[in-house]
């Protein structure tokens, strides 16, 4: 006879703690075995050494190691979901699959495939709430439909976490009882999935209670240390939101916990609005003319625009898969106001370099860049990377760090002036939109 099991599932929640659905697994009456899978339908065509898939390869690593000392394991898959799903079931009398729920278009209808096929061997799909505090249509106007502006979402957001809605960390027993024992899964190593380990690593994080104090004051100056660095670990669930917030709540630090709500603000745009990940949320953005001149894109991606707050946001983001999120507005500005590159250029660029990629913010932060997106202010706001430099860099130590030819005859001169970029750009967009 086959073992009969529940199988729990790990995707974007590469940890033990406070893990919604991990815990709900563990309360059913089947031993659970603890499996992730390699998809093959999202890494297949990532660089060799791309640093989010070692930083993932260790993250599940650790669970693996974590597991161990309770008895069981991890075990690891290479594939497409719906085989590898089948292929267990060939092995083992499976009565349920647990997961974490996922938010993306791909991950809805690879989901929904699965569950249909599940649905016909009477297997049980269920899936849980814990990438987010609320998803979906939690948080909705009045009338149920989608709020289109942060300011209002944000609001209705706090009085729906400060009125107890919110789920509330979820604990797993220490000897984790239900917990399939003594059977070693398969554990794959980096070269069995066809990568090497990335010299780019993933900074840890930090959610000190000095830096979220201080974390208004410092958070525009890219010298300083002033952000938290938990970009990366919320997009692969290696921290817990529900734990996250409840630590900026506890500082009282209301911008710290504002950008956490951005997060959930972008994820319910894509959900009600997925077709923002190829159009501009406002139709007729989509009539502007772009320029997009692969020269002048060359030179942004490469950080030789002559802008010295673009460059050295680019060349840091090349070099490290990281770039501070004041800088991020000028280089996404500069791309579309500036040189009239389509917006959509610049988000893919991101999502190949950023460790902290995360699809709903990533396509959110640029169309905010662009004008075409959620956003109240007008189109004809445009940074001057200029100012931006006086203003958040007066002592030159970002750009000195990542420009080390600054002021010397090998930086080149700027590829486009500032003001006739700005004319070009307003006359460009009032003709689309006329």
């Amino acid at each position: 006879m086959k073992e009969k099991l529940n199988i729990f599932w790990f995707r974007r929640d590469l940890r033990l703690d406070d893990n919604n659905g991990f815990c709900k697994s563990l309360l059913g009456m089947h031993p659970v075995m603890p499996i992730f899978i390699f998809d093959t339908e999202i890494i297949e065509n990532l660089p060799k050494d791309d640093a989010r898939v070692t930083f993932i390869h260790q993250s599940v690593q650790k669970i693996d190691a974590q597991l161990k000392s309770h008895g069981g394991s991890l075990s690891m898959y290479h594939g497409k979901p719906l085989a590898i799903l089948k292929q267990l079931l060939r092995s083992f009398d499976i009565q349920n699959i647990i997961t974490n729920r996922s938010y993306e278009p791909y991950d809805r209808q690879r989901d929904e495939e699965i569950a249909a096929f599940l649905s016909e061997k009477n297997i049980g799909f269920h899936t849980f709430k814990d990438h987010v505090i609320f998803e979906k249509d939690q948080i909705v106007k009045k009338d149920g439909t989608p709020y289109a502006v942060y300011t209002p979402y944000m609001k209705k957001w706090k009085e729906a976490f400060l009125s107890n809605e919110a789920l509330p960390i979820q604990e797993y027993e220490p000897s984790i009882s239900n917990l399939r024992q003594n059977t070693a899964g398969p554990n794959l190593s980096m070269e069995a999935i066809g990568f090497e380990p990335s010299p780019i690593q993933v900074p840890d994080y930090d959610v000190s209670a000095p830096l979220i104090q201080k974390y208004e004051e410092t958070r525009n100056f890219p010298s300083q240390e002033g952000t938290s660095n938990l970009g990366p670990h919320l997009r692969f669930g290696t921290v817990s939101i529900r734990k996250m917030v409840q630590k900026a709540t506890a500082e009282t630090n209301e911008v710290f916990w504002q950008e956490l709500i951005w997060r959930e603000f972008f994820a319910q745009i894509l959900w009600h609005f997925p077709h923002t990940l190829q159009k501009a949320y406002k139709p007729q953005y989509d009539r502007i003319e772009w320029r997009n001149d692969p020269t002048e894109f060359e030179h942004w991606k490469q950080g030789t625009t002559g802008y010295p707050m673009v460059d050295a946001g680019m060349r840091q983001l090349n070099a490290s898969g990281q770039m501070h999120n004041r800088v991020r507005m000028v280089v996404a500005s500069f791309l579309c106001k500036h040189l009239l590159i389509d917006w959509r250029w610049g988000e893919a660029y991101f999502a190949e370099k950023l460790l902290d990629y995360e699809m709903a913010s990533n396509v959110g932060n640029w169309q905010w860049a662009a004008g075409t997106g959620v956003d109240a202010a007008p189109y004809f706001r445009i940074f001057n990377p200029s100012s931006q430099l006086e203003k958040f860099d007066k002592n030159r130590a970002y750009i000195k760090k990542w420009i080390p030819e600054l002021d010397t005859e090998k930086y080149p001169e700027p590829v486009v002036a500032h003001r006739m970029a700005r004319e070009r750009c307003l006359q460009t967009y009032k003709t689309a939109l006329a």
